[in-house]
């Protein structure tokens, strides 16, 4: 273990101990806090996380170490990892490595001996901000001076940095106990999944439901995926502030006007906000865990839902075929949407937990129920 230190961009910094990411030596990115009790290997892959560095809210980490099954991508995406207490044993029958192997063999920086508590009020206090991680003898000036000069996350293209190059086709499906993960026996639909970050678990439930899947790259036109004459389209998740992804939004205009089924998640919801003509807005600090209450507005029940954004979208910059279906009950933010006029609809928050509850899988129930009715 090495000294480290954490500094934020608004002068606050906090000593710790680097456990990983030793010939790294060095990380920032904005940094942000999730709430979800477990599920640290899930969050670590989540492509979602790009230019972020993570702050866990639990006083231990890393009790039951990491496998090679509970991951959201191929790798890493996290640009830094701060925790209070590490485990210093994984104790899980499951567990192939501890989180201090996997963060080291990645290169990851984690560190630990932070207090959480106090970094997280600061951030609930005062917005997410950019913060800096510096392992060995680094003054608190020089961290805070680096931490200021990070690129805003606004500025970056982090969609690029994660989407896959080329398109592939996605059979597998949920994990069960003792089988593992399956495959896909039948195939109904043709649904062609544009990548923005995608997590597997998305693609899972997909594939468990018998959609017949191809991910395609970020910056696939409009008239490819036409051509492909998929039954649905589906708007995956990922990192950065949508208003900057212009092209995407562009092509997602004119996939609305071939009235193919469009579903989104979370950037992909917020794409789709933006392509009927509203905005998004950047949240004080974002909702990031395993525990957001979110009310069906439709059937009144409220579900306990993982959410990840950093951005919702503004009610008032809504066209009038749109109606809002859920809405996030700590902050009454939006969280779902759907087109009056159009087969389409989205959600902000993750249906597919991973980790989290599993309240609202019956989402990717009304996607296969859209589809349905439109081949009618």
């Amino acid at each position: 273990m090495k000294k480290a230190i954490l500094a934020l961009e608004d002068g606050h910094f906090f000593y710790g101990y680097a456990f990983s990411g030793f010939s790294k030596k060095e990380t920032g990115g904005e940094v942000i806090f999730n709430t979800s009790m477990t599920g640290y290997q899930e969050i670590l892959t989540d492509p979602s996380y790009k230019g972020q560095i993570v702050v866990m809210t639990p006083s231990e980490v890393g009790n039951y170490g990491t496998n090679s099954e509970d991951i959201e991508s191929e790798k890493i995406h996290v640009n830094g990892f701060v925790i209070k207490d590490l485990s210093p044993i994984a104790s899980n029958w499951r567990a192939e490595k501890t989180l201090q192997e996997y963060l080291e063999e990645n290169n990851v920086i984690g560190i630990y001996g932070v207090d959480t508590r106090a970094l997280v009020r600061i951030i609930r206090q005062y917005g997410v901000m950019k913060g800096y991680i510096g392992i060995g003898d680094i003054s608190p000036q020089e961290a805070v001076r680096k931490a200021r000069s990070i690129p805003d996350i606004s500025e970056l293209d982090l969609v690029s940095q994660v989407s896959h190059k080329e398109p592939y086709k996605w059979e597998e499906t949920s994990w069960h106990w003792p089988e593992g993960y399956g495959k896909q026996k039948e195939k109904k639909y043709k649904v062609a999944v544009l990548d923005f970050g995608i997590k597997r678990n998305i693609l899972r439930l997909m594939a468990d439901r018998g959609l017949d899947l191809t991910v395609f790259p970020h910056n696939t036109k409009a008239e490819d995926i036409i051509e492909f004459k998929p039954d649905g389209i589906f708007l995956s998740n990922g990192p950065g502030d949508p208003s900057i992804l212009n092209f995407q939004i562009q092509q997602i205009k004119k996939l609305l006007h071939t009235d193919i089924p469009m579903f989104g998640i979370c950037l992909g919801h917020q794409l789709l906000s933006w392509a009927i003509g509203g905005r998004t807005y950047k949240l004080e600090f974002g909702h990031h865990g395993g525990n957001h209450p979110v009310k069906n507005l439709k059937t009144g029940k409220v579900e306990i839902t993982a959410q990840n954004h950093n951005y919702a979208t503004d009610p008032d910059s809504l066209p009038q075929n749109v109606e809002i279906t859920h809405i996030n009950l700590n902050d009454d933010t939006i969280e779902g949407i759907r087109l009056t006029d159009r087969p389409a609809f989205s959600i902000q928050h993750h249906p597919e937990a991973s980790p989290g509850p599993h309240d609202s899988h019956y989402i990717f129930d009304e996607f296969v129920k859209l589809i349905e009715e439109c081949k009618r």
